[in-house]
């Protein structure tokens, strides 16, 4: 097996600029991205796309409470299938695309066609309490994909559901031919109703001129050097950082309580037709196996309880 390089610790900083008229955050998520492609067997194209929507839901997240999470789900119609990434408020990121080993044809100009693999089709966001089920009601919003390129996308869907106008870019390099992640980060720019117009202006020119987030990251570029680089000339402070890391909710005991959710009788079901049950979860890929004794102790249970 192939050694992976040891990457520095992935991070996102948030920063207010121009007395606080625009807000800005930026992350490396090279680690997090990598640890994505390894549990899922993913393939160059969607590696790439997973990642995109893996560091554009972290850049949403920044701006939580405690208990929140937020998810993106991208339905495309192209090959590569649904993409869903999910960020919380503490810097745990997960997520998952449909169909890992895919891969399309190059553009022209012998990039990656994220666009083509991702098709048209729609992008959701839910914003929710934390991982728990029903801690709070959802907020939801819908747009169509605008390119497939995820980073156009949620820049629309920022400017068009939230009503903020946005700015994000979203990158992630592959080495050649050894399925590594080189590089992975992202910022995003937002205008807030103090900011003029001047501001807005110069900020136009150097989002334009900036350099490709890959060509950063790969260069070693930080959080705090992405945000210079995103911001040109316009003074800055930053408001709070935290580190960021590929991590999953899921666990043995939260499978058994989704099959003792499924009931008694069907869990039966299962017991007498498979004679075990095996889980897998779907952001992650772990599999959590119980035995005929296990899913019988389920049943005891569940049983027990219904007769009380």
């Amino acid at each position: 097996m192939t050694a992976l390089p040891a990457f520095p610790p992935d991070r996102l900083v948030q920063a207010v600029a121009a007395d606080d008229a625009v807000r800005v955050v930026a992350a490396t998520t090279t680690r997090l991205v990598q640890e994505a492609c390894r549990r899922h067997g993913s393939w160059k194209t969607a590696t790439v796309a997973l990642g995109r929507a893996l560091t554009g839901a972290a850049l949403i997240a920044s701006s939580l409470k405690t208990s929140e999470r937020v998810t993106i789900h991208i339905e495309g119609r192209g090959p590569i299938g649904t993409i869903t990434a999910e960020a919380n408020a503490q810097g745990g990121v997960r997520g998952y695309v449909r169909h890992p080993q895919t891969d399309v044809p190059l553009r022209p100009d012998g990039k990656l066609d994220i666009g083509a693999a991702v098709g048209k089709g729609a992008l959701h966001v839910i914003r929710e309490g934390g991982f728990e089920i029903g801690l709070m009601e959802a907020y939801r919003g819908s747009v169509p994909l605008v390119s497939g390129e995820i980073a156009e996308d949620l820049t629309y869907y920022l400017s068009r559901s939230e009503q903020i106008p946005s700015a994000m870019s979203l990158g992630v390099y592959m080495e050649a031919g050894d399925g590594i992640v080189g590089a992975s980060g992202g910022f995003l720019v937002q205008i807030l109703p103090d900011a003029d117009e001047a501001i807005i202006s110069r900020l136009e020119r150097t989002i334009a001129a900036a350099p490709p987030i890959t060509e950063m990251a790969r260069a070693g570029a930080t959080p705090e050097d992405i945000i210079r680089e995103a911001l040109g000339d316009l003074d800055w402070r930053p408001l709070s950082e935290r580190s960021l890391s590929f991590a999953c909710a899921c666990s043995r005991e939260r499978t058994e309580r989704l099959l003792t959710a499924l009931g008694a009788d069907e869990m039966q079901a299962i017991l007498i037709e498979q004679g075990q049950a095996e889980l897998t979860c779907h952001y992650c890929n772990a599999v959590y196996r119980l035995s005929g004794d296990d899913l019988r102790r389920l049943i005891d249970a569940e049983t027990a309880g219904a007769a009380s």
